[in-house]
């Protein structure tokens, strides 16, 4: 039932139990979070996060979901996300350039 499926504290969208869904930590876990706090959202909405800000710029400026809905891209994507239905999924465009992860 849906009234009982927890809401996306990202976009407040209920999360029903059959869509993709997962636990995103506050702070990366490979930037002291392990263990921390962590956050149940829809797949698409943890997917946008990690598209939108480095594991660093999680760390260090966008901890909270105040701070990650403060964000002009992630203000953008929860705007037009909350007009989709619970279950909604889609592809994530991908890192802003400038926000590419450098390879190792």
């Amino acid at each position: 039932m849906q009234n009982d499926a927890p809401l996306c504290p990202l976009c407040d969208r209920p999360i029903p139990e059959d869509v993709p869904q997962s636990q995103h930590h506050l702070v990366p876990k490979l930037k002291g979070g392990r263990g921390g706090p962590t956050v149940l959202l829809h797949h698409i909405c943890h997917k946008e996060i990690h598209a939108t800000l480095t594991e660093a710029e999680l760390a260090r400026s966008f901890d909270t979901i105040d701070r990650l809905r403060a964000h002009p891209r992630l203000a953008t994507f929860i705007a037009w996300v909350r007009k989709r239905p619970p279950d909604f999924s889609s592809t994530v465009p991908g890192a802003r350039p400038g926000n590419r992860r450098k390879r190792r």
